[in-house]
């Protein structure tokens, strides 16, 4: 016990490391990769802090090189979720009255860990198990993930240091509950980082999570798991499930004690969890929080002005890292007739420079996709173009003998609402239109009104009175606005990330947007001096 009103350190982003030849990071990951390469890990759930194995097994794969086994890990059955819940329901009490500054050590710690002797295993882990190169990888897994258990602790100090004024005599606070309950995180597979995030974010303000990753990142999620372990985490705080969305998700969704849900993943399946929420409404203890982010179609917007060259490389690194599989990455492209035929000669040219393949190979810019269902359903977007009067400019290939490789795919649409305009593809292909440059007020009505998500969005121009107008016009189809930059690549505390309309509930991972929807907050008064008479001064007769 101690007495004193510690503040967490001011969080700092964390450095991005290179991985450039001759660099010690290099050499460690190097290392690394071909360590876990040569062992088949056996993933457990953890439920109260220990390991269960149930015997029925699921499969871990190099999405690069398939037939490669990383894990074999152990599916959750009915008895093994309803145990992660009533380990969540038990760990709540003495987990919530630990003091703030007890709870935010152990995340500092797990950021000091990953920072260090971690962060090749997690870089190393997401590389093998979900396809990212170095770079994507370090962004990811380490430097953002870092950044979550640093800036969140410390947003979680400001919220309990916001408190009322209190009128003379009186003594006013707030108490920042957790929620009454537990909370579902359920974490996608493109970002280690948020899979990271999604239990954390709830269980730094003393809530305790059920937790089940994507079964495509599960080779993560098992070392992630041993860092907040390792950490210090107490049992019970957040329990790892592993299972189909159904197995687990029904069950879950069933108990009367579901306090809240943070979610990332696709709308269809966020909306159906809505859903069974709603019905079940009247026999929860309390109304569930639902957090969700649930995708994109985020567009590239460009006006006449802008640089032809960094607007090229913005479409290339924005559309193509990470093969595209990125709620963020750019999926449209609005681009004006003046300046069309100079940035496809450039896009093109760097399209055909990328290099696809197994990211253990370094001078790889793009892995493979994740699984075969996502390779089946970007072969298909690339064969619907080749039918409906649009033209491949670029890629346009796949094969699936080895790893689940699409290449790049630039496409150019003569149909501003096609299919390829407006659903939401989540891979590698991109699609743009050529707008008449004389008819901007147009092409913005088009960009506004032809997705239903609104996540990111960009515009490039140097006329800055345009800028002002993009960014009025486009003012809700968007949650993170980019000028003169890809719309990827949000940085906790720097852009706080989320969007609407079909894209999610905006609540902004990052930032303590977030952070305060994991708290039910209790106002306390304290009467300093209580009157000993029931009379108001009113009542007392005129003299």
């Amino acid at each position: 016990m101690h007495n004193a009103h510690a503040h967490v350190p001011p969080p700092v982003n964390e450095p991005v490391l290179s991985y450039a030849p001759g660099t010690p990071e290099r050499a460690t990951l190097r290392t690394q990769l071909d360590a876990m390469a040569r062992e088949v890990v056996d993933a457990p759930l953890v439920i109260d802090g220990r390991q269960v194995r149930t015997g029925k097994l699921g499969t871990a794969v190099m999405p690069h090189a398939h037939e490669h086994v990383l894990a074999r890990f152990h599916l959750a059955g009915p008895a093994e979720v309803q145990a992660a819940v009533d380990a969540a329901l038990r760990a709540q009490r003495d987990w919530a009255s630990l003091p703030q500054t007890a709870r935010s050590a152990v995340f500092l710690r797990a950021a000091e860990l990953l920072a260090t002797r971690y962060r090749p295993i997690l870089n190393g882990a997401t590389m093998l198990g979900q396809s990212k190169t170095p770079f994507q990888a370090e962004i990811d897994a380490a430097c953002e993930l870092i950044d979550f258990y640093r800036f969140n602790v410390h947003f979680a100090e400001r919220i309990l240091a916001e408190q009322p004024v209190s009128s003379p005599g009186t003594w006013n606070f707030v108490d920042a509950r957790p929620l009454e309950g537990f909370v579902f995180a359920v974490s996608p597979f493109n970002f280690t980082s948020i899979a990271g995030n999604l239990p954390t974010a709830p269980a730094i303000l003393g809530n305790t999570v059920v937790w089940k990753p994507a079964s495509t990142a599960v080779y993560s999620a098992h070392f992630l798991m041993q860092l907040l372990l390792e950490a210090g985490l107490p049992p019970g705080v957040i329990n790892l499930v592993y299972g189909s969305g159904a197995q687990v998700g029904d069950a879950v969704l069933a108990s009367p004690h579901l306090a809240g849900i943070h979610f990332t993943g696709s709308t269809g399946v966020f909306q159906g969890m809505w859903k069974t929420v709603g019905e079940n409404i009247a026999r929860y203890r309390t109304y569930p929080r639902l957090v969700g982010e649930t995708g994109g179609k985020d567009f590239i917007f460009a006006h006449e002005s802008a640089d032809v060259d960094a607007l090229a490389v913005a479409i290339v690194r924005g559309a193509f890292e990470f093969q595209g599989q990125k709620c963020s990455a750019a999926s449209r492209v609005y681009l004006p007739s003046t300046i069309a035929p100079a940035v496809r000669e450039r896009v093109v040219a760097m399209i055909r420079e990328i290099k696809v393949g197994d990211v253990r190979d370094f001078s790889t810019f793009m892995g493979a996709v994740i699984d075969r269902g996502a390779f089946r359903d970007h072969a298909g977007y690339i064969e619907h173009a080749r039918k409906d009067g649009s033209t491949i400019l670029a890629g346009g290939t796949y094969d699936d003998k080895v790893g689940y490789f699409v290449q790049p795919t630039l496409v150019e649409t003569p149909d501003p609402r096609s299919r390829l305009m407006s659903e939401e593809i989540f891979g590698p292909v991109l699609t743009w239109y050529v707008y008449d440059a004389r008819d901007i007020d147009g092409a913005l009505t088009l960009c506004d009104t032809t997705s239903p998500y609104a996540l990111t969005g960009a515009v490039f121009a140097r006329d800055r009175t345009f800028v002002e107008k993009a960014s009025s016009a486009l003012r809700h189809a968007a949650g993170n606005f980019y000028v003169n930059d890809k719309p990827t690549g949000a940085v906790v505390g720097q852009q706080p990330f989320g969007g609407a309309r079909a894209s999610g509930t905006n609540d902004k991972a990052g930032s303590l947007w977030n952070l305060v929807r994991w708290v039910s907050p209790r106002s306390i008064k304290e009467n300093l001096v209580p009157p000993t008479s029931w009379r108001y001064p009113y009542l007392a007769p005129d003299a």
